[in-house]
């Protein structure tokens, strides 16, 4: 079988791309960073670089492919909804053109639950239960992209959706590197009582959900799932676990709810007022989101993709630890 996968210069996107790669697939890669996916051309993989926003470009990656993995897309809590748009709708948009022109048989595409999130606290959030208003435009438009994907359906392109939940594991450049640089300046605090529970997915976990996707038949196809690793835990306790790793003083102190979610309106609101409108050091979404239990249902990827999470998050933690200090020795 030979697949593409878009954003493999990232994290998710490259670690699945090793991890076909492994399993024998041949495997074409797209990504803006030649230096991000030199490890992957190593073993084997065809490289294709540029820009998904070129539909030209687009057309050209699928040719000769079976299954598109579409991992591209912006991510963030910060922007304006144009740029959320132009990288997750339109460049959503030209995969889709391109696996319909050049006859792709499938496409898998990574969402988030990030489209459920409204600001409460969710236990066991099902797939159907989609918002009426979205919190911010990240979420929009990541919705609005699994509408373009389902929408091919008609035209006969098999399509799967998933959405993983916090993505952890060696290679995560976001959640982890940003919560060690906040401790070691002091500026994380436990929101709340610190007992909400929120889900994570191992890496290794999601790849697995991935590969399943891209063998599944019948009445797997068609649908979203939920993927995590199904065990919320309390968010501080991975936090300070994976600090304590790191030799960084775990979190102690505590923040009010309510105090913290105010000084991250008036932060996002001085920031919107100044040159260059730069991004807050506190959101009210990552506020909310560390603050409120979250967590969600994979009781239909367990049904139809047989996805069983086989890696705990303490041990997806480890590898991100290890990964992390053999990568930034100081």
């Amino acid at each position: 079988m030979k697949i593409l996968v878009t954003g493999a210069s990232g994290f998710i996107g490259g670690r699945f791309a090793r991890f076909a790669l492994e399993q024998g697939l041949d495997v074409r890669v797209n990504g803006r960073r030649a230096e991000g996916v030199e490890h992957l051309v190593k073993r084997g993989a065809e490289f294709i670089q540029g820009d998904l926003a070129d539909p030209e470009l687009v057309q050209r990656l699928c040719q000769g492919v079976e299954v598109v993995v579409h991992c591209a897309g912006a991510v963030g809590f910060w922007g304006s909804y144009e740029h959320f748009h132009q990288g997750n709708v339109t460049v959503t948009e030209n995969v889709v053109d391109g696996c319909l022109k050049q006859q792709v048989k499938r496409l898998v595409h990574l969402s988030s639950p990030s489209i459920y999130f409204d600001g409460k606290a969710h236990v066991a959030i099902k797939e159907e239960q989609v918002p009426k208003h979205f919190f911010d435009h990240y979420g929009k438009t990541k919705y609005l992209a699994e509408q373009q994907v389902f929408g091919a359906q008609e035209f006969g392109l098999e399509v799967l959706v998933l959405r993983p939940r916090s993505v952890i594991g060696a290679g995560d450049t976001s959640i982890f590197p940003r919560m060690i640089n906040m401790q070691r300046k002091g500026h994380l605090s436990i929101i709340g009582n610190g007992l909400n529970k929120v889900d994570f997915t191992s890496v290794q976990n999601l790849n697995d959900a991935l590969f399943s996707a891209l063998l599944a038949a019948g009445p797997a196809l068609g649908k979203a799932y939920n993927i995590s690793n199904g065990a919320p835990v309390p968010p501080w306790d991975v936090i300070n676990y994976m600090l304590r790793q790191m030799d960084v003083p775990p979190v102690t102190r505590h923040r009010p709810f309510a105090l913290a979610y105010a000084a991250a309106a008036l932060n996002e609101g001085v920031c919107k007022l100044l040159p260059g409108r730069p991004e807050p050091t506190l959101f009210r979404l990552g506020v909310a989101a560390m603050a409120k239990d979250f967590s969600l249902d994979i009781s239909l990827a367990q049904q139809y993709l047989d996805y069983q999470p086989q890696v705990s998050v303490w041990t997806a933690l480890d590898e991100f630890c290890q990964w992390w200090k053999a990568h930034h020795p100081s």
